[in-house]
């Protein structure tokens, strides 16, 4: 059995996990909603609360990257600006939705 690597949400994975279970319970939210046939804004309402949730589940990973990786204790790049162009993908695609 290979050595797990260490993340940079590691230490904080139970939190993690509880984080997306609970978007996952707002998204299943949702699909009754839909089944239910409720009013359309309030659907949206809840949509745009699962993705504000994915939103700020996001940002800490980010935060967990930028702190444990690009501080060259993760299994990235190690040219510090592959490190970057790396980040800033990451960044750009959660930004271009």
């Amino acid at each position: 059995m290979a050595d797990a690597q260490a993340r940079g949400y590691t230490a904080t994975k139970p939190q993690l996990l509880k984080r997306l279970n609970r978007v996952e319970g707002q998204v299943r939210g949702v699909a009754r909603m839909v089944e239910d046939d409720r009013y359309c804004i309030d659907v949206l309402t809840q949509i745009s609360a699962a993705q504000a949730a994915l939103d700020k589940i996001a940002l800490g990973l980010l935060d967990g990257h930028t702190r444990h990786c690009l501080a060259g204790e993760g299994s990235g790049p190690d040219d510090p600006g592959d490190r970057a162009d790396e980040l800033m993908g990451a960044v750009g695609r959660m930004l271009g939705r």
